[in-house]
């Protein structure tokens, strides 16, 4: 008989905690949504009832639009429990893996970790899911820092793949591989960041977020006209290629001459190209057409990869439903 699926507890009862709670359940995995907060029994009662009323709220709206068959919904519930306070030690000694959920207050996380330490079995993975404070700087507050890291999800966690993971100086690289399956085995695409202030995804939204909230400022185009540009343009390329692979397909020149002139019309630098894009434009290094750019080309069949790059961007038009069939111009017009 094969083992069961390693035991998680969710260190922490709010918006993270439950959205944690909520994948795990739904993968298999048996879930304690852990409260350290000292509470009265009605409070603790209350939370308990609120942290699963909202895990049962998204998982029927899930199996509303037909995620998955509501007849699964008690069976994901029952797989999930709540522990406060005095049951907390028993829900953290019986976890496989403790993910830290707590608000972005140094003093609360060390409070958590100090509350948990005591109770984690030795061979416990501990990651925070902070998305501001350094692993390394919260790996002071732990007793084996080799057996920690940061991992940061984006919310909803219960739907957006990605996961970075953040490992600190004595994270032990066996441990890193340990999470990094874990995640894989529930459906999750974890992805590997050194420790610096934003990850990947923040440091990158946060850009981009700016310059939209910039063009309403300076009356450019509508909020709606924005979000379509978004949606249906920035978006849809970069659900079918990442940044730096669209960076080489189209051509490091373009972005380079395309910064160029942005940075001179504007008179602004932030516009301006990072040294790494001048460099592989003087190195010749501008992508597909010379193959190489920040990946290597280098014995790629160009006409198979171009292939799928196509087969990606028509599956984004299928999923919000803009593929249209030939002729239907006139179609329409014969029928009127």
């Amino acid at each position: 008989m094969s083992a069961p699926p390693p035991a998680i507890a969710a260190l922490g009862a709010g918006r993270m905690g439950r959205g944690i709670a909520q994948v795990f359940a739904y993968a298999g995995h048996r879930v304690a949504l852990v409260d350290i907060k000292p509470r009265t029994d009605e409070a603790l009662r209350r939370l308990e009832r609120e942290a699963l009323g909202e895990i049962e709220a998204s998982l029927a709206a899930l199996a509303e639009i037909g995620a998955f068959p509501a007849t699964e919904m008690p069976a994901i519930l029952g797989r999930i429990g709540f522990a406060g306070r005095d049951a907390a030690a028993a829900a953290l000694a019986g976890a496989d893996y403790v993910f830290e959920g707590v608000p972005e207050v140094l003093e609360w996380k060390r409070e958590a970790f100090a509350f948990a330490a005591p109770h984690l079995r030795a061979d416990a993975v501990l990651a925070s899911t902070t998305s501001t404070l350094l692993v390394d700087a919260l790996a002071e507050l732990v007793p084996a820092p080799e057996r920690f890291l940061n991992a940061h999800w984006l919310n909803p966690a219960y739907i957006i793949p990605l996961v970075e993971l953040s490992p600190g100086r004595r994270t032990d690289p066996a441990v890193l591989a340990r999470l990094k399956a874990l995640l894989e085995g529930i459906g999750k695409v974890p992805v590997v960041c050194a420790a610096a202030p934003g990850y990947i995804v923040p440091r990158i939204q946060a850009l981009a977020m700016n310059e939209a909230a910039r063009l309403v400022e300076e009356g450019l185009a509508t909020a709606e006209d924005i979000d379509k540009a978004t949606r249906y343009g920035i978006g849809f390329r970069y659900a079918a290629m990442g940044l730096l692979e669209f960076i080489d397909y189209g051509g490091g020149d373009i972005l380079y001459y395309a910064s160029r002139y942005l940075a001179e019309a504007t008179g602004d630098e932030r516009f301006a190209a990072p040294e790494i894009v001048d460099r592989n434009m003087r190195e010749g290094r501008i992508g597909l057409r010379s193959g190489r750019g920040f990946y290597d080309f280098t014995g790629v069949d160009v006409a198979a990869y171009r292939k799928d790059v196509l087969r990606r961007l028509v599956g984004q038009l299928r999923h919000v439903d803009l593929l249209r069939p030939p002729g239907e111009a006139v179609r329409k017009s014969d029928g009127d």
